[in-house]
């Protein structure tokens, strides 16, 4: 259950025992009230027929005033024969009535309490006041208590209902945007959400003061990286010129190779700022796909097999795509093991070696600068991979990671087809 959910039941629940707590205790105070009155009415009745008697004799007709009831609770029948006087809610020849009874013509009448001796030649006495009218007030309080907790349960679980609703749904924009500058876009901002300055408001305030704070980092970190590599890049000109002079041998070779590879980071740190700061837009064009899959296999510095299904007329732009295919051709080389594949099948460009395929994390996280995952995987600065993604999300296309359930890593593009194709 979501929070929403969640506040709904609650107050739902909250409401419900509220309310049946509530008519309880007001059902209670009725039935006393009632039950109180009838009682003392019941009383005063017998006190008048008690007196009644004593003056005149005789009993009288109100109240069904009577000795020796039939319909007299037991209960009451064995106070009364006991001396004692009392009271009883129980039922009458009509329905429910409240009984008075006490000993009356012997030495105990009249008296709250009495011996066994003036009670044995007393005679009961007893009075019914009815009970009907109060019962059915009792009857329809129930049914209003019964409405009206219905009504005040309803209005309270909408008007929770409403207030989980706007917490929720302040709650789900502040996720949005946070889960916006977890892809990457730290332009994103959640900024006010409404509602008072609670914990909802702080929460949002918190994410953009943070999404600002990793904003800047990020934009001089990137800074730097592009100060560096371009501050680098002159003297290893330099160095890579220099080391061209140098007399031929082995030790030379070793020279001009580390050179080249310093010089080619270098470059690659370069294209990674530049795809961070966004600089270049891409230049689309209509293009057949086949033809750039050739020259990037006919480039790339091992054997690589090309294989076209279905030729397809694509839009995109053609230097970054060489650039992608081509960091895809290396690092199948560089990671994995022959025979590399690159296939066109319509829209679709793939290139799958046969090596230990991408490691766990790559395929979880995406690639990491710098990072090359798992040891069999080969050595590098893994930039390629980085590189690659970056202009795939420059043109506004998926790379897709995977290993092939035969083995080897797997890399998918899906390409855009230009106007006009199906």
């Amino acid at each position: 259950m979501n929070l929403r959910g969640q506040i709904a039941a609650t107050v739902a629940l909250v409401s419900v025992l509220v309310a049946i707590t509530v008519g309880l205790l007001v059902h209670r105070a009725s039935v006393a009230q009632h039950t109180g009155q009838a009682r003392k009415a019941a009383e005063n009745a017998l006190e008048s027929v008690i007196d009644g008697y004593a003056r005149g004799g005789e009993l009288g007709s109100a109240w069904g005033a009577t000795t020796a009831d039939p319909a007299l609770p037991e209960e009451l029948r064995r106070l009364a024969e006991h001396g004692r006087r009392g009271s009883l809610l129980g039922p009458g020849p009509t329905g429910t009535v409240m009984w008075a009874a006490a000993p009356i013509g012997g030495a105990g009448t009249g008296s709250g309490s009495g011996s066994g001796a003036g009670a044995d030649a007393a005679q009961v006495v007893s009075v019914r006041i009815d009970y009907a009218d109060d019962e059915r007030a009792i009857a329809q309080l129930d049914r209003s208590i019964q409405v009206s907790a219905a009504l005040s349960v309803a209005v309270t679980v909408l008007a929770g209902v409403f207030a989980a609703d706007r917490i929720s749904g302040r709650l789900r924009t502040a996720a949005r945007t946070a889960r916006t500058i977890a892809k990457g876009d730290l332009t994103a901002r959640i900024g006010p959400i409404g509602g008072p300055r609670d914990e909802v408001a702080e929460l949002a305030s918190a994410v953009d003061s943070m999404a600002g704070v990793l904003s800047s980092k990020l934009a001089n970190e990137q800074r730097f990286t592009a100060d560096v590599a371009h501050e680098l890049r002159t003297p290893l000109t330099g160095l890579l010129t220099a080391a061209e002079l140098l007399p031929p041998g082995r030790p030379t070779e070793l020279v001009q190779d580390r050179v080249r590879v310093l010089r080619s980071l270098t470059e690659d740190l370069l294209e990674v700022s530049r795809l961070d700061a966004g600089a270049d837009r891409p230049e689309l064009t209509a293009v057949q796909l086949g033809p750039v899959a050739a020259r990037v296999v006919a480039a790339a510095t091992a054997p690589t097999e090309l294989r076209i299904d279905a030729d397809a007329l694509v839009t995109t732009d053609v230097r970054r795509l060489d650039r992608v295919l081509s960091n895809l051709v290396a690092n199948a080389h560089r990671h994995g093991r022959a025979p590399v594949l690159v296939r066109v099948d319509g829209p679709v460009l793939t290139v799958r070696d046969h090596g230990p395929g991408y490691p766990e994390d790559i395929l979880t996280e995406g690639p990491q600068r710098f990072r090359t995952g798992a040891r069999e995987r080969g050595h590098g600065h893994g930039l390629g991979l980085t590189i690659a993604q970056g202009h795939a999300e420059a043109l506004g296309i998926a790379l897709t990671l995977a290993n092939h359930p035969e083995g080897g890593a797997f890399a998918e593009l899906r390409l855009p087809l230009a106007e006009g194709e199906d």
